[in-house]
């Protein structure tokens, strides 16, 4: 029997960082670097892994699934996470290949992980909504590898539209599309600065964010308005009160930022695009000199309407809003810049929004 194939895309954050497990909003888009997955049933209710990119090869039985500390990790997560949501699965040889760029803050895990739920779903014969299927996998990743990440990823990899970011509410998961006409380029630049976030500052921030909406009696910080925070954001410690005021600042940025690309004001959404970097790099203290030197390269770049980092942070790329025409003097002059300032390149890519997640068919 031939193996069924599917893949899911990357993915780019334009706007709204570390808003998704505060319950915000998130404008991402679905870019077009994908895992695939290869799967072929076998008897035994085992799955066996192996992967284009790692030497490894796993063979874990469904009933005994737990942490190798490993690229496995991925999709024994997901199958776990099917199975305590109540689809059993049956067993499979599963073989991933996958250009998503890892360790770049394009979202390398997510993809992984819905290109394996989307196999070991259909493999199983289950057909589970999108969204539940992006909380399974949301769930994978942050009960079993012990990442404990938004949302947004794993659900702009399932949901991604062609020509479009969208804007995600975190909290209900209600969304909708926001076109991003031909003319303009989603260019991403790579630090070539990798991070490892698992039971790193990640999880710290996420705790810092936490402590603040206790304070204002919420549960999360999306509920806490600009008024209330600046009316006592002196009470809470120099950290916490740091944290805080980014993510506050992040969401209503991200929702006036819908609306400007919505109506074509670019201008207007690139100048939310730095202030969102200059919140990142100062109060959530997440950016880096690198990331920072990628980010003022393409300012001074003409036809670049904005620029940030984007993903995680502590490395990773900057995502870059321009027009089509701008694409040549922007590689042309930001991997100038940046090879002066740190004597090596940084990877670029030029991208448009992609559709989410699907099977192959030949």
């Amino acid at each position: 029997m031939s193996p069924r194939v599917f893949r899911a895309p990357g993915r780019v954050n334009l706007i709204g960082e570390h808003t998704d497990y505060n319950g915000g909003f998130v404008m991402p888009a679905a870019i077009g670097f994908y895992t695939s997955v290869a799967v072929r049933p076998i008897e035994e209710r085992k799955l066996v892994l192996s992967s284009a990119q790692f030497p490894d090869r796993f063979e874990v039985s469904l009933d005994e699934a737990a942490p190798r500390k490993s690229w496995c990790d991925y999709p024994l997560g997901v199958a776990w996470a099917l199975e305590k949501s109540g689809y059993r699965l049956r067993g499979g040889e599963l073989t991933f290949a996958s250009d998503v760029p890892i360790g770049a803050g394009l979202s390398s895990s997510a993809a992984l992980e819905v290109s394996t739920a989307l196999a070991l779903a259909t493999l199983a014969g289950h057909d589970i909504p999108t969204r539940r299927l992006a909380e399974i996998c949301q769930q994978a990743e942050s009960e079993f590898v012990g990442m404990k990440c938004g949302i947004m990823d794993q659900f702009i990899s399932i949901h991604g539209r062609e020509n479009h970011a969208i804007l995600l509410d975190c909290r209900n998961l209600d969304y909708r599309p926001v076109p991003i006409p031909d003319r303009l380029r989603l260019v991403i630049s790579n630090s070539k600065v990798k991070h490892e976030l698992t039971g790193s500052a990640y999880n710290h921030r996420r705790r810092d964010c936490e402590t603040a909406a206790e304070f204002f009696g919420k549960t999360l910080l999306r509920d806490v308005t600009p008024a209330q925070f600046s009316s006592r954001e002196n009470e809470l410690t120099p950290q916490v009160r740091m944290r805080a005021r980014h993510v506050i600042g992040e969401i209503a940025r991200t929702g006036i930022a819908a609306s400007a690309l919505q109506t074509g004001d670019y201008r207007k959404f690139g100048e939310l695009m730095y202030a969102s970097h200059e919140s990142l790099r100062v109060d959530y203290e997440v950016s880096c000199e690198e990331l920072d030197k990628l980010v003022d390269a393409a300012q001074k770049v003409e036809g670049v309407y904005g620029s940030r980092m984007t993903g995680a942070g502590f490395g990773g790329c900057t995502i870059s809003l321009m027009e089509e025409t701008a694409v040549p003097a922007f590689l042309d002059s930001v991997p100038a810049a940046y090879e002066s300032a740190f004597g090596r390149r940084p990877g670029l890519y030029v991208c448009r929004p992609v559709d989410g997640a699907h099977e192959v068919i030949s």
